[in-house]
């Protein structure tokens, strides 16, 4: 009989007690415990497995689960007699920022300095006797969400100390989730604040505390060193491309068939494969995330289960407001094409708006992208990445994510696709103004309006109209140098369709008196390019091929067709 499928357990006890569906990643104690790694850092996306993962190596190592060995039999680690002996035998501090999401510097540090509080009440039985004096006694009554820094900072480090003491051991220190702060506070505005804070607390726990045997932190992003980690000249950084650990964090493509066994879907691992598989780790491949693994074995239908599991804010904001190199990028990538670039994956979040490969090396460690393919270059002693969208859910993911873009505005935007598609132009021109007035500044919050905002608009847009015409069109563009320019061509997939060649211009006041001029430019270049040479030698005839001239001064649009310099 199949074992319980339970959405969103994160408790190794309590899975296996339940016996709840669960794939044995126990390996994983033995491989970080042989690396003898003082402080390891482990990336990954949401959703694989990392919470549960550190709840497993805590029950494994932890003196309050001594002699609780019935939570590992029938587990990989269980097979070997020195792992049997070591269970149970470390004290163990487990703590996680998973929900540390405050929107202020003063509350983020409350809620940190809130989990130390809870952290401390659990080792309350330190103040009896004579363990602590009272000056240690004091410190620790001080602990609480409305302590001043330097004991927030401390406060780590010096449980380590008391609990060494007491068990006469040092301790095992797991912090799950570290970087959740981090997104906030820049997203929020508070990101100097929460470092400096941060950088304190980690020195003291994971730098300068003798009484430390190992850590695990376990986040999303790996967070610059020079933001946080500067004194940690010791961790061992494990990212997406790293060789260890590779299988210990998601199903492998064995497992995952294994498991449709088990529940009867044999039938449907094709289908599973072509919407789940894609994660890379390492060299290893045919990574699946759990989430949608384990949701497709519940519900036993395909969905739209990881890529929809929490706020994809970060990303869409740096999508949305990004440059039009980010847009066109992204558009490559929407097209099933890829991106080559030497990534640095340490991520400088206050620098995610100015350094281009800083966003996509955002996208490959939250789980969007992966490495398809990777070259060294000698010139720079580096290595050329190829990254790809991972797989069909995380496509499905972007198009709902772009259609949001305009999701306020989904009448007038959608009426515009309308009339487009009827070639009606008096109603092009009056819900493209509409959208325009609506949204142009959407793509560019700045204060001041940069002289990109046109361009940030026009290749959101058109990632709008790849989205929505994709069942009736194919969208391919020829990216023009300089500014203002963009051409789109419309391939129509139904051969009772018209193509489309729409070309966009901004209206230059010293070469042209209005947009009616600035119409008929972009309309002249159409035809100077011979853009529609492509599509009439595909066997479209000319009279099945519309073209429009988009002209933009501000927020005001005027668009022209081709009987304008007929």
């Amino acid at each position: 009989m199949a074992r319980t499928v339970g959405i969103g357990h994160q408790d190794f006890e309590r899975v296996r007690v339940k016996n709840n569906f669960y794939i044995d990643k126990t390996d994983f104690i033995r491989e970080w415990w042989e690396a003898d790694d003082e402080v390891t850092l482990i990336t990954r996306p949401r959703r694989f497995g990392k919470t549960l993962t550190m709840s497993m190596v805590e029950k494994f190592f932890s003196i309050d689960y001594a002699g609780r060995g019935e939570l590992f039999q029938g587990l990989s680690i269980w097979q070997t007699e020195s792992y049997r002996n070591l269970q149970g035998s470390y004290p163990v501090i487990f703590l996680s920022f998973a929900n540390v999401k405050e929107t202020s510097f003063p509350e983020a540090k409350k809620k940190i300095c809130y989990i130390l509080e809870t952290l401390y009440n659990q080792y309350d039985f330190l103040l009896d006797g004579d363990l602590l004096n009272d000056k240690e006694k004091k410190f620790f009554h001080s602990v609480s969400a409305g302590m001043e820094d330097y004991i927030a900072t401390s406060a780590l480090g010096t449980l380590s100390e008391y609990l060494c003491r007491y068990y006469g051991k040092k301790v095992i220190i797991l912090l799950d989730e570290y970087d959740t702060p981090m997104q906030e506070a820049y997203v929020n505005g508070f990101w100097d604040e929460l470092v400096s804070f941060t950088r304190s607390m980690f020195n003291a726990a994971f730098k300068t505390n003798p009484y430390l045997e190992r850590a695990i932190m376990t986040g999303i992003t790996r967070v610059s060193k020079e933001s946080i980690f500067s004194d940690l000249n010791h961790l061992e950084v494990v990212t997406t491309t790293s060789e260890k650990y590779a299988e210990c964090f998601g199903f492998t493509e064995e497992e995952v068939f294994a498991s449709l066994d088990e529940y009867g879907l044999s039938e449907r691992k094709e289908e599973v494969k072509s919407w789940y598989d894609g994660f890379t780790f390492g060299s290893k491949t045919d990574i699946y995330n759990p989430w949608s693994i384990i949701n497709y074995l519940d519900k036993k239908k395909i969905g739209v289960y990881w890529a929809n599991t929490s706020s994809n804010g970060l990303v869409g904001k740096l999508l949305q407001e990004g440059s039009k190199d980010i847009k066109q990028s992204f558009e490559t990538l929407m097209q099933g094409g890829s991106l080559q670039m030497e990534l640095d994956e340490q991520i400088v979040y206050n620098q995610l708006s100015q350094k281009r490969n800083a966003v996509w090396s955002l996208l490959l460690a939250s789980g969007y992208l992966k490495v398809s393919g990777i070259e060294y270059i000698e010139r720079t002693g580096g290595w050329r990445h190829s990254l790809v969208l991972t797989n069909r859910e995380v496509k499905i993911m972007f198009e709902h994510m772009i259609r949001n873009w305009f999701g306020d505005y989904e009448e007038p935007y959608n009426d515009f696709i309308k009339s487009l598609l009827l070639g009606d132009l008096d109603a092009m021109n009056d819900y493209m103004n509409e959208v325009a007035l609506a949204t142009f500044s959407y793509f560019d919050t700045g204060k001041n309006p940069s002289k990109e905002e046109p361009e940030r608009f026009y290749h959101g847009f058109v990632l709008g109209l790849m989205v929505d015409l994709n069942d009736r069109y194919v969208l391919t563009s020829n990216r023009e140098s300089g500014f203002g320019r963009y051409d789109v061509m419309l391939e129509p997939r139904n051969p009772g369709d018209d193509a489309m060649i729409l070309e966009f211009k901004v209206f230059q006041p010293k070469k042209e008196k209005d947009l009616q001029d600035t119409v008929k430019a972009a309309l002249q270049q159409i035809n100077a390019k011979k853009y529609e040479a492509s599509l009439i030698e595909k066997g479209i005839p000319k009279e099945k091929i519309r073209t429009y001239g988009f002209a933009f001064q501000g927020k005001q649009v005027l668009i022209g067709d081709g009987t304008v310099v007929d």
